[in-house]
């Protein structure tokens, strides 16, 4: 069984519950969304075709405990499922970067998955799979990429009539180079949300450099 993979890569986890800590990133090619905001359109297309095990090798290459498969849209591919499986049996602790136009329902449960809620100003929130919910583990987390203050007002809203915070982490996350994020921390602060800031770790260090 293969997958298309753009990139596989060794780097620092920049967000969610796992930040900080050194990661291998299988990124797979292909995403039927299309956000304003999108930093891996290159991921849209292209790629090479790697077998299961080719990939566990190379992940098994680096010292590391954690694994992220991302995108793209990972789950856009079924092979998906198989591959995130064989990590977890691996004893990796993997987890999944979902945009959430997929369903989450068959993701093996030993996996940790990031849940993109898409607001407004992705140009991509009719496409949230909001059924997903039904499916999060409190272990799991969603994320808000914020653009502006309307995405702001909906997604503080959104959390509040889903009582999302007590279901899971959830974290807000301005949008790069659209949003100040002090500004969206000032409105956290001023409205006492139970929500976690994020700001993302890699675009600190390395900008928007593929493969980091």
């Amino acid at each position: 069984m293969s997958v298309r993979i753009t990139e596989i890569f060794y780097s620092l986890q920049g967000e969610s519950n796992t930040v900080g800590y050194p990661t291998v990133f299988v990124r797979l090619t292909g995403c039927p969304m299309r956000c304003s905001y999108c930093d891996t359109a290159y991921a849209f297309h292209g790629g090479s075709k790697w077998e299961l095990e080719d990939i566990l090798k190379e992940v098994g290459k680096y010292n590391a405990k954690y694994v992220t498969v991302t995108g793209g849209e990972p789950l856009a591919q079924p092979q998906c499922h198989e591959l995130m499986t064989k990590l977890c049996d691996q004893g990796y602790r993997v987890s999944l970067e979902t945009g959430g136009a997929m369903s989450i329902e068959h993701v093996d449960k030993r996996v940790y998955v990031v849940l993109d809620i898409k607001t407004p100003a992705s140009n991509e929130e009719p496409n949230n799979k909001y059924e997903n919910l039904a499916h999060i583990k409190s272990s799991d987390c969603l994320k808000f990429v914020i653009c502006d203050e309307q995405d702001y007002q909906w997604s503080k809203a959104f959390v509040a009539d889903q009582a999302l915070d007590q279901k899971c982490d959830v974290f807000f996350s301005p949008s790069a180079d659209q949003l100040s994020p002090t500004i969206l921390a000032d409105w956290i602060v001023r409205d006492q949300l139970s929500v976690r800031m994020q700001i993302q770790l890699h675009k600190l260090l390395w900008a928007n450099e593929a493969g980091r």
